[in-house]
């Protein structure tokens, strides 16, 4: 005998549950596999594929793709790759506790603007991100002119000669890494900073808490599932950034994204490519496991 369910005030069966539940999810499903876990697979076996001396891919089971990730090449062992990895990680941190202070405080005054107020400031951090990275890119190279105001201060600080652009260099990199992952720290900050209970806070106040341990015990650990989900914006789009750091770095500052992008692009080495983006997956992976079992996880004390 079927088994019979009531959901909203219906009566039904599981096997039409679980078939509404497909059609729902369907579509969904169906573009997620199309266009993400189908090329991920395919970059995955294409990691341990190996090339003849023509280029062309051979299709045979090989680890040497990630022995020459490790730095092991026919030269020896080289640190370079390592580096590489190692300096992209800690680019991608510091745009990330830069972006978060910075957030920070841009979340908390947004959210105590009036409605129009904080309409129009959401607005002009939203425009931004629907501009093209590249344009965004050329503005910035455009702003760190020699004749404009920020080479003038970059020159008054001693960071560059007179007459000098601010640009190729690590400034212009940061700068525009930073511009870049900025409205997606404020974003879920806000969301959270919006949803506030102040009765805490005030509660705090009256028992003498101070203005750090009222952010520290209060408002931080109310916020922290909003910035669980900004250093996963900020941190992931930063380490396989190539673009910016491309074009203001002047083709000197190596990142994992632009590594990916001269296998790619200039060298046609796809299952090196391919190796380089799968380890990139994992630790993306790694940091979504690590954000699903802390993440959010911080009780009042």
């Amino acid at each position: 005998m079927t088994e019979q369910l009531v959901r909203h005030g219906n009566i039904t069966t599981r096997t039409r549950l679980r078939r509404s539940a497909l059609l729902a999810l369907g579509p969904g499903l169906g573009w997620m596999s199309l266009f993400l876990i189908l090329p991920g697979c395919f970059v995955a076996i294409l990691a341990f594929a190996d090339r003849d001396p023509y280029g062309r891919i051979l299709w045979t089971f090989t680890l040497r793709n990630f022995e020459r990730l490790a730095g092991f090449g026919i030269f020896g062992w080289s640190g370079d790759m390592l580096y590489i990895f190692g300096y992209s990680l800690w680019v991608a941190f510091v745009v990330t506790v830069i972006s978060l202070l910075l957030a920070y405080p841009l979340a908390f005054g947004i959210a105590r603007l009036s409605p129009r107020g904080r309409w129009l400031a959401l607005a002009l951090l939203i425009i931004p991100m629907s501009i093209n990275l590249v344009v965004r890119t050329y503005a910035w190279e455009l702003l760190l002119a020699p004749q404009l105001p920020l080479a003038t201060v970059a020159t008054w600080l001693g960071i560059v000669d007179a007459g000098e652009a601010l640009y190729p260099g690590s400034v212009a990199v940061y700068l525009g890494m930073i511009s870049y992952g900025l409205p997606y720290a404020v974003l879920p900050i806000y969301t959270n900073v919006e949803r506030l209970d102040p009765a805490l806070a005030e509660a705090a106040r009256d028992l003498y808490a101070s203005r750090r341990q009222v952010f520290l015990r209060v408002l931080l650990p109310q916020t922290m599932p909003g910035l669980s989900v900004a250093v996963l914006l900020t941190f992931v789009p930063a380490v396989g950034m190539f673009v910016i750091s491309s074009r203001l770095g002047g083709g000197n500052f190596m990142l994992v994204g632009n590594l990916i992008q001269q296998q790619f692009g200039v060298s046609r080495d796809f299952p090196f490519g391919a190796a380089i983006s799968l380890v990139l997956i994992l630790l993306t992976l790694a940091g979504l496991v690590v954000l699903r079992r802390h993440g959010g996880r911080v009780e009042l004390v």
